[in-house]
């Protein structure tokens, strides 16, 4: 339970240790969009890459029965309104499997969506922004 006035109730003292231990250029995999917009709040993304938040994309079978990601729209809104102007990156299952694997930290939230697993790189913050 974080106890710290200020700090969502979401963000737990081991992710914020996470968070602050985390370098440009680390990755963390989480999923629920309430959890997104808190993190987003602290953990700047990394701009100097194509898109800093990537998705599994959806395996041929699911593509090919239309599945439907309402979850990726969540998180591309909450992405936009944190500044973000990159689309979510769509990843191939096995890679984007190894990529969790290698990611700084892995957020095990309980998200139950279809293709909601979410690795977002964390970037760097303007000399401004430190003020």
């Amino acid at each position: 339970m974080v106890v710290l006035k200020g700090v969502p109730a979401l963000l737990s003292p081991e992710l914020l240790y996470a968070l602050a231990r985390m370098g440009h250029g680390d990755e963390i995999g989480l999923g629920i969009p309430q959890l997104l917009e808190v993190v987003l709040k602290l953990l700047p993304l990394d701009t100097y890459v194509e898109s800093p938040a990537a998705v599994m994309e959806l395996v041929p079978g699911d593509r090919k029965i239309g599945l439907q990601t309402p979850v990726w729209k969540s998180y591309e809104s909450i992405l936009l309104e944190a500044g973000c102007v990159s689309a979510l990156a769509k990843i191939e299952r096995f890679e984007f499997y190894e990529r969790a694997k290698k990611a700084f930290a892995v957020v095990a939230t309980g998200e139950t969506a279809l293709y909601g697993n979410l690795i977002l790189k964390k970037g760097v913050l303007a000399p401004e922004a430190l003020t």
